[in-house]
């Protein structure tokens, strides 16, 4: 294997890109997989995601196969053998292999058991890990650099990257030219009437959660105008045992007229919804992208300052669509960025960042959109 510089692929190369659970995610590989389609014409493509988001990777226009490499069935080493042998004898041996995930041993792994020609993206081994002189190619510095969210990173790499949008810098990583913020997704109606306003209030990393009572009271002003108020996400128990939801949600249906959709569709049929709402309220976690995605006006709740400083790496995985409202808050605070927005609950009492997120805040933006 040999780090990928942009090096010639011939007029059939068999490419593999490697995501992870997360929804979000997928949905930020979009123009990563548009643009090596469009870079790269004659190209197959194969995609290792999973079961979480195997539902969107069927119906990409731009995945010709795709594997569940996060997967729950029993025999999984033996499938995901059996599809690699397949793959190579119906497309080649691979190409290129590009990883979307750094923090994944399990990527790490599986990218070299395909044994590509050629490797890109975040994470890569050791070997691959050799000090670059500062006069070498800019992009193959990058990988060596963890500072994506900062200001900084954007000065130093002003001659590759526009932006830090992590859509647009996984496609510098693979030498991808397309346009880094449009985003699509597969979508179908559900079979229930859309309320006019859905919104996503839990995560899998508490530190990014807004207030309860602050929820409380938007949803109230939404059923005060006569709007609908739906709530989505996946199933009940799924929210309680992996997306710290607890007893919060069952609280908020219950003190409300709120409609529960939890569980009740497809993530296509979740993206149908989300296009035919009027508008989407969501804390930073993959129903908030997607809605983003499918053009719905989307009220992003980030609890950062207007330096980017909070509970999220907002730089990094803000959508850039002029339909998304991204929330800012007055209260500064480093702690998460200090640790590297690894740490999984807030560490600052009181959670201040999200609490100086006021209602009113969004209610402004309500009032905008609506």
């Amino acid at each position: 294997m040999q780090r990928f510089a942009d090096q010639p692929l011939g007029a059939h190369p068999h490419i593999a890109v490697f995501s992870s659970t997360k929804v979000g995610n997928f949905v930020v590989t979009i123009p990563l997989l548009r643009g090596l389609k469009e870079k790269y014409p004659g190209c197959v493509l194969d995609f290792f995601g999973s079961e979480i988001t195997h539902d969107f990777e069927i119906h990409c226009p731009y995945i010709d196969f795709s594997f569940p490499l996060y997967s729950r069935r029993p025999d999984y080493l033996e499938a995901l053998t059996t599809a690699v042998r397949e793959r190579v004898a119906q497309a080649g041996s691979y190409t290129l292999a590009v990883n979307c995930d750094e923090f994944s041993e399990l990527n790490l792994v599986a990218v070299t058991a395909l044994r590509p020609q050629y490797i890109a993206g975040a994470g890569l081994t050791l070997d691959f890990r050799r000090k670059l002189e500062p006069g070498s190619d800019p992009v193959q510095r990058m990988l060596q650099d963890d500072d994506w969210n900062s200001p900084e990173f954007l000065q130093r790499y002003r001659d590759v990257l526009s932006s830090n949008y992590i859509a647009e810098i996984f496609c510098r990583l693979a030498y991808v030219e397309t346009d880094f913020f449009r985003l699509e997704l597969p979508s179908r109606d559900p079979d229930f009437p859309v309320p006019e306003v859905l919104v996503h209030i839990t995560t899998t990393r508490s530190a990014k959660m807004w207030r309860l009572d602050y929820w409380k009271q938007v949803i109230e002003w939404c059923e005060g105008q006569g709007l609908q108020v739906g709530l989505i996400g996946s199933a009940p128990e799924v929210q309680r045992s992996l997306y710290h939801a607890g007893s919060s949600e069952d609280d908020l249906l219950a003190q409300t007229g709120m409609l529960d959709l939890r569980g009740k569709t497809s993530l296509i049929e979740l993206a149908g919804a989300l296009k035919r709402a009027k508008v989407c309220i969501s804390v930073d976690a993959g129903p908030m992208h997607i809605a983003a995605a499918v053009g719905c006006p989307t009220i992003a709740l980030f609890g950062n300052d207007a330096d980017g400083d909070g509970a999220s790496p907002v730089r990094l995985w803000a959508p850039r669509m002029a339909q998304v409202y991204v929330t800012q808050t007055a209260y500064k605070c480093q702690v998460c960025l200090e640790k590297k927005f690894k740490n999984e609950g807030c560490l600052v009492e009181g959670h201040p960042c999200m609490a100086h997120l006021a209602p009113e805040t969004v209610i402004g933006y309500l009032q905008e959109i609506l």
